[in-house]
């Protein structure tokens, strides 16, 4: 069966809305304010950042028309093209073209474009027309394109493609109540745009898209719109829940792929070329230009923030000022809850009866929780610096200027948004890799990505620098230098192993960075504060759960089996217990990095979450709650001792174990997203193993040189 390469729709032709509840897909180039219409749509609160990857897989919300009725929109993620070079593009393909069993096909799609890069947009809207569905097009962005020249005429554009065309600020909410009309119409204008295919590729469109509906029962139009896109990436890019093209389908584009390339055919550029040539012909009536282009804002900000030495200086004085701010301005906060925490603390033990259950709600609840809710102050500035960089669109020039170091290790600049996102958290810094093309580029950078020091680590560094400084005294610029440090080391292990694994497991050329650095924007406060709260109730969440069921399990481990003496020490009796015998099996093991039975213990409950270790101290330790529960634990670490008498806490056995917090793969939660992202245990075991590996040689070298040199 032969269809058609070439499809032209009557002008005053329309498809009737569907009964059901309409479902939409929102689609659009990276930084193009998809998220925030997405959320102005739906009251959602995804998260919205300058740079890309952020939507790094579909999210769906519920609008609702100017009548009151629902409809499903599904958040895809950003893509310039249909032909997926990257998993998340694959998504974003695989949904509009119906491959997703988990997902059902959109009825419509409202495209997001960037007004002020009309011509670079329309290349997505273009393909997204072929597939014959009801099409929005947003003009997103339009006081960007009025300020730097552009004036687009909507009405004109809306002529020309066949479809609603709506200006809008997303950021401003304007244009929203249009766009909700034209969502809440019953039927929507199908596109009339006029595109012939090349006619040296016409017949290969032709068998393609005859083979798609024949043997994988597609509509005609999609079949033609997919058979395009086939000629374009092969189908190159596949993720896990997406449907196999059938055998058929594979043979005929083989076989039209060997005829062309024994003829010289370059057959993906000549479909390339005759796409933009019809754009650019639609653009040349569309918009007018009121001035010269010049130099932008943005481009005269870049001459200095991504400057081969201005912008480095300006780069080490945000992350100076970040870990300057951990140690000084939180401290305010940080005390006020200390302060209230050691009041319940105080309250429950004058209010109860000596006994276990006073024991426990005080050493086993409220000390444990509060070791490590006194930190969020800290963990909260770390997220506002990080929604300060994605907002105003600095990450991508962090990237930018990380391009030309991770190249020396076999990495390019993209894989950087992925590590630096690490900082916070290395879930979403790995499930942000989706937006790397090479696949064993992508898996690098996720083996890597626990590397880079997570907020997590934040309460076991502050701690263990507390405990070596115990002294006001010292200057706040060396307990900045340390945390800086440790930081410096995992950055430093992450580029030294990705250099390892591109030379040996994952061999490939290197890769070449091709990446939009987005105009600079003002930062969003009320978005970075709202992101802010959500992390912080997450933290809190996961205190008082995950850290508060640890900590009770902790001390229900220290407490018994009870020690024979009544008059025993706290120490003999956590020695007895079984808490103390599970680490005195662990002892030899960790004896040699200067750790004895207690850290042990700490070591092995941080494994569900690297925090753990606090709260395991205060447990262990038998930090009481009426004193500041930072300055306690750091008194009771300093006062520990081995049987001999020797101080345990050294300060060479201090740094030490930050640096294996900065190696070992303290999170199981992290293990869970390797497997899902890799779709195999065989990487998050492998990770595993060389992490913690490296984690207990580098301490043993550590610690042993250090012993050795008389510290």
């Amino acid at each position: 069966m032969k269809l058609p390469p070439h499809i032209s729709l009557p002008e005053k032709k329309r498809v009737a809305g569907p009964e059901r509840s309409p479902v939409y897909a929102m689609v659009g180039n990276p930084n193009c304010g998809k998220t925030t219409l997405f959320n102005a749509l739906t009251g959602l609160r995804q998260k919205v950042g300058n740079y890309p990857g952020v939507t790094i897989e579909k999210k769906i919300g519920e609008a609702y028309s100017q009548h009151g009725r629902p409809m499903k929109v599904i958040d895809l993620p950003g893509a310039y093209s249909l032909a997926a070079r990257s998993p998340d593009e694959a998504v974003l393909r695989d949904v509009l073209l119906g491959r997703r069993a988990d997902t059902p096909q959109p009825d419509r799609i409202i495209c997001v474009v960037d007004s002020s890069n009309l011509e670079r947009n329309l290349y997505l809207v273009h393909q997204i027309l072929d597939l014959g569905r009801p099409v929005i097009v947003v003009l997103n962005m339009m006081d960007v394109a009025t300020t730097a020249g552009h004036l687009i005429d909507p009405k004109k554009l809306e002529e020309s493609l066949g479809v609603t065309v709506i200006p809008c600020e997303a950021v401003h909410h304007k244009g929203l109540v249009e766009l909700r009309l034209a969502m809440s119409r019953a039927d929507l204008p199908l596109a009339r745009h006029r595109w012939d295919v090349p006619a040296p590729i016409a017949p290969a469109v032709a068998d393609l898209q005859a083979s798609l509906v024949q043997y994988d029962t597609r509509s005609p139009l999609v079949a033609r719109a997919e058979a395009l896109l086939l000629l374009t990436d092969f189908d190159s890019v596949r993720v896990a829940g997406s449907t196999p093209l059938s055998s058929r389908t594979i043979e005929i584009l083989a076989s039209w792929r060997k005829r062309w390339e024994g003829e010289g055919t370059d057959w993906s550029a000549t479909l390339i070329r005759s796409r933009y040539e019809a754009i650019n012909r639609l653009c040349a009536d569309v918009i007018r230009r009121t001035r010269e282009q010049g130099p932008s804002v943005s481009d005269r900000i870049d001459a200095v923030l991504v400057h081969s030495i201005f912008g480095w200086l300006f780069f080490g004085a945000v992350m100076a000022a970040l870990f300057f701010s951990i140690f000084t301005l939180a401290e305010y906060p940080k005390n006020w809850i200390d302060d209230h925490m050691t009041a319940l603390g105080g309250w429950v033990q004058g209010s109860m009866a000596v006994g276990d259950l006073r024991d426990l709600l005080t050493h086993g609840v409220i000390d444990g929780v509060k070791g490590i809710v006194v930190f969020l102050p800290q963990i909260l500035i770390l997220f506002f610096f990080v929604g300060l960089l994605e907002s105003t669109g600095y990450m991508a020039r962090a990237a930018f200027l990380m391009d030309r170091p991770m190249s020396k290790v076999g990495l390019h600049g993209k894989s950087f948004i992925p590590l630096l996102g690490s900082y916070a958290c290395a879930i979403p810094g790995i499930m942000a890799t989706r937006t790397i093309e090479n696949a064993k580029d992508r898996l690098v950078t996720i083996l890597v990505a626990p590397l880079m020091s997570c907020s997590a680590r934040l309460p076991v560094y502050l701690l263990m620098i507390a405990t070596l400084l115990p002294s006001t005294t010292v200057a706040t610029t060396t307990k900045v230098g340390l945390m800086l440090l440790m930081y410096a080391i995992g950055t430093l292990g992450a580029f030294g192993f990705a250099w390892l694994f591109k030379r040996t497991l994952f061999k490939s050329a290197p890769p070449l960075m091709i990446m939009e650095l987005p105009p600079y924007q003002r930062p969003r406060l009320p978005e970075i504060t709202r992101q802010m709260i959500e992390r912080a109730w997450l933290f809190l969440k996961n205190a008082g759960t995950i850290i508060l069921g640890i900590s009770i399990l902790l001390w229900f481990f220290s407490t018994y089996p009870k020690h024979p003496d009544p008059s025993a020490t706290p120490d003999a009796q956590i020695a007895y217990s079984l808490a103390g015998r599970a680490g005195k099996i662990l002892e030899p093991v960790i004896k040699p990095l200067g750790f004895d039975w207690r850290i042990g213990v700490g070591l092995v409950t941080s494994f569900y979450a690297r925090e753990v270790f606090v709260s395991s101290m205060a447990v262990i330790f038998g930090v009481e709650s009426k004193d500041d529960n930072t300055a306690a634990i750091r008194d009771a670490l300093r006062s520990a001792k081995w049987p001999d008498g020797a101080v345990l806490f050294t300060p060479l056995v201090c740094f030490t174990l930050m640096v294996y917090y900065v190696f070992a793969m303290q999170c199981m939660s992290t293990v869970a997203v390797v497997k899902r992202e890799t779709n195999s245990w065989r990487w998050p075991l492998f990770q595993i193993a060389y992490m913690t590996g490296t984690a207990w040689v580098v301490c043993f070298v550590i610690y042993q040189t250090g012993r050795a040199l008389g510290f």
